[in-house]
């Protein structure tokens, strides 16, 4: 007789894993599955998804690497520390990355085992529906079928490959092979301006790398309020990234030199890129095929997504919720873990809710980018009145003393209420400063507000505060 659950999780993923704890703790009977063994030594899967095991977790372990050589090698000397020849070990910095990764998946499944959650070993697809709910086939090293009266789909994204341009993660790599590399490559080609590009292509520039962005979209970080965008390219230019926009891609070929991109420039002209290796970064795709979503009546939109109830994140299928990278919105793992929640608490009957305008995005180069709720260009397209206060980092004493003054913090207000409608920083530590900007608007709080809340001194949290305090032209210390 065929295992039954309550809930039964596809994909062990940020979204995955956390809707499977959240289901238990509510008091369900839940199991997950999960077939990716990213290079497990005795091929188990292994559980956290993309985001722990390619991607969040060990790019962020490289780019501190990374960031401590180029510290030493061309900061110390500003706090008075003199350092000899500085070198780095490529193979124990991977092996640090690569410990990191071991021990966080371990702690998940400490925690199915301490929520009494069922690892179900192979990949997932749907068989069908009977009078008992979903029969769910997990096609591993034991082959099974189980039933669950709920199902929720997490399955995560895989990164996007260009037609004609062949991926083998040696020379021409996506995110996998570009947290592989066992030196740092003389010249570095990077095909995307995007969070991933960048990242990795910081990672390598510090490490020796000589590295050249080129970008399709006519502007650089579109996404990003203008003025952080602007900031960044100029900032990233002084430390030696070569980006160039408005880009068309051409051939790719591979020679006993490395990799060669013809492409024509922003101006129509026909240009060359010869680099030793290439990292293609040009999105994520949904990973919603060998599903059989069909047997269960279901069908993904025209660009791979599973349509979903927007306040429950319910499918059509009655008992089945799709979360994550699978269904719009933006491909962040804090996003899905909080879909992952949600969804467990609405099989509970509880009635959860998410402000996807307060979900925070960070870019991790140096300095970070973060920001949350709506740009200035956005505010303006969409003829809303909004006043803007700005403060650079340059007059704190904190990041003075760190050494960390470059960047700025803006926020955005509704210019009747002074509701906070958006915040935008670039400079030090902005993934950990962009939480103040999202707790406040979450909670409808007002420009004021901040402004108001005594923030502790000397303290970078003080550029934000101060920033309020300019979308009234009182910043204190400008």
């Amino acid at each position: 007789m065929s295992q039954a659950f309550d809930v039964v999780v596809i994909g062990g993923g940020p979204g995955g894993y956390i809707a499977a704890i959240r289901a238990a703790q509510l008091g369900f009977k839940v199991a997950c599955a999960e077939s990716s063994s990213y290079d497990d030594p005795k091929g188990e899967p292994r559980l956290g998804g993309t985001c722990l095991n390619v991607g969040c977790i060990p790019s962020k372990a490289l780019l501190a690497s990374s960031e401590e050589f180029e510290k030493i090698n061309h900061h110390a000397a500003d706090h008075g520390i003199k350092v000899g020849s500085v070198s780095i070990d490529s193979k124990k910095m991977i092996a640090r990355k690569d410990d990191i990764v071991t021990k966080m998946t371990g702690g998940i499944q400490y925690l199915f085992r301490k929520n009494k959650i069922t690892l179900l070993k192979g990949h997932a697809s749907f068989e069908g529906k009977g009078a008992d709910g979903y029969q769910v086939k997990i096609d591993g090293k034991d082959k099974e079928t189980v039933t669950a009266k709920n199902v929720i789909i997490a399955t995560g994204s895989k990164a996007r490959h260009l037609p004609g341009i062949a991926v083998d993660n040696v020379l021409i790599c996506d995110n996998e092979g570009a947290l592989k590399f066992d030196s740092a490559p003389k010249k570095l080609g990077v095909i995307g301006a995007g969070v991933i590009g960048l990242e990795l292509g910081s990672v390598w520039r510090r490490l020796g790398a000589e590295v050249t962005v080129l970008e399709a979209m006519p502007s650089f970080l579109g996404a990003c309020d203008i003025s952080i965008a602007k900031e960044a390219q100029k900032l990233f230019a002084k430390q030696g990234l070569s980006i160039n926009t408005g880009v068309k891609i051409g051939d790719v070929k591979v020679d006993k030199k490395g990799v060669v991109v013809n492409y024509t420039d922003s101006a129509g002209k026909s240009a060359k890129l010869e680099c030793d290796r290439l990292i293609v970064s040009v999105g994520r795709v949904p990973n919603t095929d060998k599903l059989g979503l069909d047997k269960i009546g279901l069908k993904v939109d025209e660009r791979g997504f599973i349509p979903i109830d927007d306040h429950t994140c319910a499918t059509a299928a009655p008992g089945v919720y799709a979360v994550g990278d699978v269904v719009r919105g933006p491909m962040l793992a804090h996003k899905a873990e909080d879909e992952g929640v949600l969804v467990a608490e609405v099989i509970a009957g509880q009635k959860p809710h998410i402000d996807y305008n307060c979900i925070p995005w960070v870019i991790y180069t140096d300095p970070e980018i973060a920001w949350v709720g709506k740009t200035e260009q956005a505010l303006k397209e969409a003829g809303i009145a909004y006043k803007a206060g700005q403060f650079p980092f340059a007059a704190n004493g904190r990041a003075l003393g760190m050494g960390r003054a470059d960047g700025f913090i803006k926020v955005l207000a509704d210019a009747k209420t002074d509701e906070i409608l958006g915040v935008h920083i670039i400079g030090a530590n902005a993934s950990d400063l962009i939480a103040e900007a999202a707790v406040a608007m979450e909670f409808k709080a007002a420009a004021e507000d901040i402004a108001r809340i005594c923030h502790a001194h000397p303290s970078l949290s003080e550029v934000m505060r101060e920033a309020a305090l300019a979308t009234d032209s009182r910043a204190l210390n400008m």
